[in-house]
């Protein structure tokens, strides 16, 4: 199966009770490709629901890359092409069918640094909302104000909400990023280094909110830093490329306290204990 961008518009499912049912994937065979070099190859595995799963790994190995094939974003990559099966729910999101844009409100991402709209605090939050055809002011209030508590950012901002949010700080812009991701009410949250570039103060409140929102949504998220992984992930993915003249793969998977105390591999515990990468 080549990943090709879809030629109709039927929406990913999106009702409420699918956005109330625990979203997983399920990849088969996943590879992925820049042109005629194959960067990623043969990565199989399940990512459970209402848990965060962690991809780590050294520069190079594929996580970001990974990560976009989740809600499509190697779509906007030319020369780009996936092969395998990747499953949201049971559902093939590289099927025809399916709308990426619609599996984008599902499937939110997060990136490594703060990417706000040019916007004010409210619009930025409230712009996915009005895509989706929410026009009434007391219920974009409504998902605005609710996406900003879930994101811990609502009682530093709650009394500026017309104020641009360039003028925020580097780590509340993340948290205002981690807001609008969230205003669509999705069931997947995607996040590629979100503290990266960011203090300790701010890093351990994003921590925090990761926490809190996997009670209702599944995240994935790659991360360098090893302490993060230990700290707030349930299961640990290690990708790995050993040269430049093969593709990056998965060398295993399993949970988190596993992962960092007893690993099947000795590449991964090579790794993880910082003798390289």
């Amino acid at each position: 199966m080549v990943a090709t961008p879809a030629t109709t518009k039927t929406q990913f499912t999106t009702s409420e009770t699918a956005r109330k049912s625990a979203a997983s994937f399920d990849l088969q065979d996943v590879s992925v490709s820049y042109g005629n070099e194959k960067a990623l190859e043969g990565v199989s595995f399940y990512i459970e629901p209402l848990r965060v799963t962690a991809l780590i790994g050294p520069s190079g190995c594929g996580k970001s890359t990974l990560l976009r094939c989740f809600n499509r974003m190697n779509d906007a990559i030319d020369n780009v092409s996936v092969e395998g099966l990747i499953a949201l729910n049971g559902q093939d999101i590289y099927a025809k069918a399916v709308d990426p844009v619609s599996l984008r409100m599902y499937v939110g991402q997060v990136f490594q640094r703060p990417n706000p709209f040019p916007l004010s605090i409210y619009d930025n939050v409230a712009f996915g909302p009005r895509t989706q055809g929410v026009r009434k002011r007391e219920d974009l209030d409504e998902i605005v104000i609710d996406s900003l508590k879930k994101a811990a950012l609502y009682d530093e901002v709650k009394n500026s909400l017309k104020k641009h949010a360039f003028e925020l700080s580097g780590g509340q812009q993340q948290r205002l990023c981690i807001a609008r991701a969230l205003a669509t009410k999705p069931g997947v949250l995607l996040m590629d280094e979100p503290c990266s570039a960011l203090d300790p103060i701010s890093t351990g409140m994003i921590e925090d909110t990761v926490l809190q929102l996997k009670e209702n949504m599944t995240i994935v998220m790659v991360t360098h830093n090893m302490q993060q992984a230990a700290r707030i992930s349930d299961t640990t993915a290690f990708l790995l490329r050993e040269s430049i003249e093969e593709p990056a793969g998965l060398v295993e998977v399993t949970d988190t306290t596993t992962m960092f105390t007893q690993p099947r591999d000795k590449r991964t515990e090579n790794y993880i204990t910082g003798r390289f990468g």
